[in-house]
């Protein structure tokens, strides 16, 4: 959650500065507010969205092609919150899942020896996890992995 903040404050500062103290100074209404915050908004996830992504939504919103195609400018001032926040969450995830993956693919290969090195000396009924975790979180410690994990976390959003 507290990633997320941090990850967030830029936009959320935009969206106090062009929407919320606009509609606490009575200069804007409830929905012209709504709109111009849904504009930082839309432009932050579009950055993270893949392309590939918002085709299959806009795909699935039967939403014809304008004249021009869909420009950028078309799909950040005309596009719905209703396409574009779907295709982020599914960037989102597929990023996730791969995040996942390339954490999981070491202590795989750690797992793996493991279970080989004891299979090799005969050790058949001691269980390879109860030997391959403290190397697990050993190699983790190692190798700074909250800083590593946090950075590329971080540094994958596109401000």
């Amino acid at each position: 959650l507290l990633l997320s903040i941090f990850i967030m404050a830029p936009v959320f500062a935009e969206m106090n500065e062009v929407a919320y103290q606009p509609y606490v100074n009575e200069e804007l209404t409830t929905e012209e507010a709504l709109e111009a915050a849904s504009v930082p908004l839309k432009k932050f996830m579009l950055k993270q969205t893949s392309q590939d992504d918002l085709d299959f939504f806009i795909d699935l919103a039967k939403i014809e092609e304008p004249e021009g195609g869909f420009t950028e400018e078309y799909v950040q001032t005309e596009l719905s919150l209703t396409v574009i926040v779907p295709s982020f969450m599914i960037s989102e995830l597929k990023r996730a899942f791969q995040m996942g993956f390339m954490i999981f693919i070491p202590f795989l290969i750690l797992d793996l020896v493991v279970g080989s090195t004891l299979m090799s000396m005969g050790m058949m009924m001691l269980p390879p996890a109860m030997i391959s975790m403290p190397f697990k979180i050993l190699v983790f410690v190692l190798a700074d992995g909250w800083n590593l994990l946090i950075g590329s976390v971080v540094s994958s959003y596109n401000w």
